[in-house]
């Protein structure tokens, strides 16, 4: 697929996206159904919201795709990973769908009633359910994380029987780290669009699949999340959404990374998705220390660590170009140097990215102690 191709086709998913984006939102207020209601603890937003995006984003890639096969007379002959990857689509999106339903409809019903009991999933019906889809994928593409490259500077490190259950628990990790890092307009879309991008250009994937289909879509929907139609017209991912995103980017990541017609290392693919990764892992060990639920709700994620002393687009831009300049420094460091030393980088670039992150937590501190 040529560069002009992708364009054209990019603008075309982008139009489906925000036609159908537009579709659902209105829809969505008409009868109050997924709404995020704003509320002072946690939530930034100040309007009741539609959580439509992630049926936004996969019906314009659906429709889209649709299309381009139609057009360039490909029926039959859309590659197994890509068909595997849209049906199984369909069912996350659907799940996670009763999910946000179910919290908005406790929010919408409990409004002055607090002993109102509809809730959304447990965190192991949710886990439960990204494992499931991760198997899917697994055992009807045969695709899987079987090794991790030469991370030591003394071979490949082959993974062997652990190759399944890494890679499902790889999946779960990422779809996790994006939906936690889905706190701000524009984060969640905009770290999966740029990982997408990364992976897609750098091992050539998007020459030869709908990912450049996908990134459209994911446009069109950020029109709307940044309200840039005003702020009446805001649209958010929800969790559907989110894990969505994640589960793309995964499984995307795992398939450039592992198979013979690509090829990135899989350390560089770290790169890639830096900030969601470092983010989920350092929100873990923190909630764990102060003995504070996983699932549970809460400011501590680094977007609103930065809140602090940005604004809600003064953060996004902030972590944007970080994650764009991460993943550019991990391809230049795939091209110039051994696979070890970038894994070797990548620890460093961890432990300053703890350090910073303690930092701003520390400062939080400091001065709820002054203010007592």
């Amino acid at each position: 697929m040529e560069l002009t191709i992708i364009l054209d086709y990019i603008i075309i998913s982008i139009i489906a996206s925000m036609a159908i984006n537009s579709i659902l939102r209105n829809y969505a207020k008409r009868y109050l159904l997924l709404i995020d209601l704003p509320d002072r603890s946690r939530k930034f937003h100040k309007r009741a919201t539609p959580l439509t995006g992630g049926i936004g984003i996969l019906s314009a890639l659906l429709i889209s795709g649709k299309l381009y096969i139609d057009l360039n007379d490909l029926n039959g002959f859309v590659p197994d990973f890509t068909y595997q990857l849209m049906v199984i689509s369909i069912p996350l999106l659907v799940l996670f769908l009763v999910d946000d339903f179910l919290k908005g409809k406790k929010e919408v019903l409990s409004n002055g009633n607090p002993k109102f009991k509809l809730t959304g999933m447990k965190a192991y019906q949710r886990l439960l359910i990204q494992s499931v889809l991760a198997i899917y994928m697994v055992f009807t593409t045969d695709v899987s994380l079987s090794t991790l490259g030469n991370l030591f500077g003394f071979g490949d490190v082959n993974l062997g029987i652990f190759s399944i259950p890494f890679t499902i628990f790889c999946v779960i990790g990422i779809m996790n780290a994006f939906n936690m890092i889905d706190g701000i307009n524009g984060l969640c879309s905009g770290c999966a669009m740029l990982s997408l991008l990364l992976i897609g250009f750098y091992s050539g994937l998007i020459y030869d699949s709908m990912l450049v289909l996908a990134i459209g879509s994911m446009i069109g929907f950020l029109i709307f999340n940044l309200r840039l139609f005003g702020k009446k017209r805001g649209v958010f991912l929800g969790d559907s959404g989110s894990n969505l995103m994640g589960f793309w980017v995964a499984w995307s990541a795992i398939y450039a990374s592992q198979s013979s017609l690509y090829n990135v290392e899989p350390i560089t693919i770290m790169w890639f998705v830096a900030i969601p990764f470092l983010d989920c892992i350092g929100l873990i060990f923190s909630r764990i220390k102060k003995g504070v639920s996983l699932a549970e709700a809460g400011r501590d994620h680094i977007h609103h660590k930065l809140m602090r002393r940005f604004s809600p687009e003064g953060t996004l831009l902030i972590i944007l170009v970080v994650t764009l300049c991460t993943g550019l420094f991990g391809i230049f460091l795939e091209k110039n140097f051994a696979t070890w030393v970038s894994f070797l980088l990548f620890l460093v670039y961890s432990f300053v990215y703890f350090i910073f992150a303690s930092y701003y937590e520390k400062n939080k501190a400091a001065r709820l102690n002054k203010s007592v």
